[in-house]
């Protein structure tokens, strides 16, 4: 078995760190990589033809076909490559090698000894506020310490929960990760167990599921069957779903019962490849598991993966998936994999002890459906230690364990349903309401129990007016820029905005929409065009354009925008 090394949260690690990566349409890839999918019968006969400037680097089958990642000169571009590529009659499709990321961080220093609560009897059970938030205890950050106050109850309502049900051995869950240790002493009684490969012979792939020694599941990053974890990360996400409770150590799980497997396709500094990605979700799905845990991001959209995705809804898995770390909104700037439409994807924002939109979290009234604890959670990391990290990497295992407590109370049911009674389930919130499709938090007890929340009404659709007026920036915009306009349309009693076209630096670079409160109820960044903002309550609304010292493009345009009469 691999020896553990723990690592830092490297976010800026490349997967090959010889070589820096590219970027393709906004997203990282491996230079010189491709990833191709021939037609059946096509890919011998296209290599003996067409070798020229290609060398096969590896081939590799999963359920949906065969693939072969390609090698060639970087210098050729990488979009000339695809497109003669995707033009090809022999091929299926080809995309670049993209490069996805951990995206979780450390919040501060090793977390040795937290107040007790009683229960259960987990000793550092009291900082846990993403299970019980008591308005006093999020453990300490980033800075240091913890807010001076949050909201009691801003949480997964898990005590309640668990008067229903704690979970289940039966629930197999794959952590899609840095790996998992399955030694930690609040992990091993909850870790999967291949009993084949265990009382099998070494070297020999004994349940002939294709995969060697996989006893406690499979390391593509390293092709073997150990996926212990040598970053931190897939272990701290593992401890929020199922660490044990009542064992007298550490803390407690989401769900005291169930089978955690380690899926590894993310190397010990934080990052991985599409190649690996595909891979590591058709394992899981092969060994049919009820959930997968995805708490990583990056890329751009990979037909190769979002096929591997579709593949695990049909066969009834859930796919939870981190909605990103990067502050922005998902509808105009797209993360992957949270963002692919597929019914069983459900992609979590993060939301703090204060029950507000986490200051990292990205989010999207039409992409992102619900929010969860995300902001200095405290969980399991390798060496029997344990951490707090903040992302929506932590978000997204408090929503996996929520789902594997109701997969162990009704079974599993069609994805699409689970995810709508998980948001119709979610309390409500004005800020979740805007930047999300369900509206609110989870709340485990109301999804065990069918409770529908109620939502406020929203207006009617059909009633926008169209009032023109016209904004936009230079083109290109400058460094620096604070641009803030008021405009007031009287008799109003909602109004909202249209971008006509867009063009920003993703991620620093906004546009903001802001009621006549102060709060910014939509930020528009990235690249786009017919952006419709959320809406504001009254006659008045102000635009903001912001930019920051760096990079400068093209701009936006605002031809007009729509209100509702009184």
């Amino acid at each position: 078995m691999k020896k553990i090394a723990i690592a830092s949260l490297a976010l800026a690690a490349t997967a090959q760190a010889a070589v820096q990566p590219k970027s393709f349409d906004g997203a990282e890839y491996v230079p010189g990589e491709v990833l191709v999918k021939f037609k059946p019968g096509q890919k011998n006969l296209w290599l003996k033809k067409k070798s020229f400037g290609f060398v096969e680097d590896n081939s590799f089958r999963v359920s949906f076909g065969e693939f072969s990642k390609l090698k060639f000169s970087d210098k050729q571009t990488m979009e000339k490559i695809i497109e003669a590529l995707n033009s090809d009659p022999a091929v299926e499709y080809a995309e670049p090698n993209f490069i996805y990321r951990a995206i979780g961080v450390r919040s501060g220093a090793r977390q040795n000894e937290f107040m007790s609560y009683a229960t259960p009897n987990d000793p550092m059970f009291g900082k846990l506020w993403g299970l019980l938030n008591t308005g006093d205890n999020e453990p300490a950050g980033s800075r240091g310490n913890s807010s001076p106050s949050g909201l009691s109850g801003a949480d997964v309502n898990a005590m309640a929960a668990w008067q229903i049900t704690k979970g289940s051995s039966a629930v197999k869950i794959a952590v899609i990760d840095t790996g998992v240790d399955y030694n930690h002493p609040d992990l091993r009684n909850n870790i999967w167990v291949n009993e084949a490969e265990l009382n099998g012979q070494p070297g020999i792939d004994d349940d002939g599921n294709g995969y060697v020694d996989d006893i406690h599941g499979y390391d593509f990053a390293n092709n073997d069957g150990d996926p212990m974890d040598g970053n931190g990360h897939g272990t701290h996400c593992s401890g929020t779903i199922a660490a044990e409770h009542d064992n007298g150590v550490g803390i407690a799980g989401v769900m005291a019962n169930a089978q955690i497997m380690g899926v590894k396709f993310l190397t010990d500094e934080g990052s991985g490849t599409t190649e690996h990605a595909i891979q590591a979700v058709d394992y899981a799905t092969k060994m049919n598991v009820d959930i997968m845990s995805n708490s990583w991001g990056g890329g751009g959209a990979s037909r190769a993966l979002e096929e591997a995705i579709i593949r695990a809804k049909d066969a009834g898995i859930v796919f939870t998936a981190a909605a990103g770390n990067s502050a922005t909104n998902n509808d105009n700037s797209p993360h992957y994999p949270s963002n692919y439409d597929v019914e069983n994807v459900i992609s979590v924002a993060a939301h703090n002890y204060n029950d507000s939109l986490a200051s990292f979290s990205c989010y999207g009234k039409n992409t992102v459906h619900v929010a969860a604890p995300g902001r200095n959670i405290l969980s399991t990391v390798p060496n029997d230690a344990y951490e707090v990290f903040s992302g929506t990497s932590m978000a997204t295992p408090h929503v996996t364990g929520v789902v594997g407590l109701y997969i162990a109370e009704h079974g599993r049911t069609d994805v699409a349903q689970l995810r709508e009674e998980l948001m119709v389930s979610s309390v409500y919130n004005r800020e979740y309401g805007r930047k999300t499709i369900g509206g609110g938090r989870v709340d485990a007890y109301n999804f065990l129990t069918f409770a529908v929340e109620p939502r406020p009404a929203q207006p009617d659709p059909s009633l926008w007016v169209d009032y023109e007026e016209l904004m936009e920036s230079g083109h290109p915009y400058l460094n620096n820029v604070y641009d803030s306009r008021t405009i007031t349309i009287p008799g109003a009693k909602h109004i909202r905005v249209v971008v006509e076209s867009y063009e920003l630096e993703s991620g620093y670079d906004f546009i903001n929409v802001i009621d006549n409160t102060g709060e910014t109820v939509d930020s528009v960044s990235g690249e786009g065009s017919e952006y419709v903002s959320s809406h504001v309550d009254g006659d008045s609304v102000t635009i903001e354009f912001k930019t920051d010292t760096s990079r400068t493009m093209w701009g936006y345009r605002i031809q007009k925008l729509q209100y509702i009469p009184q």
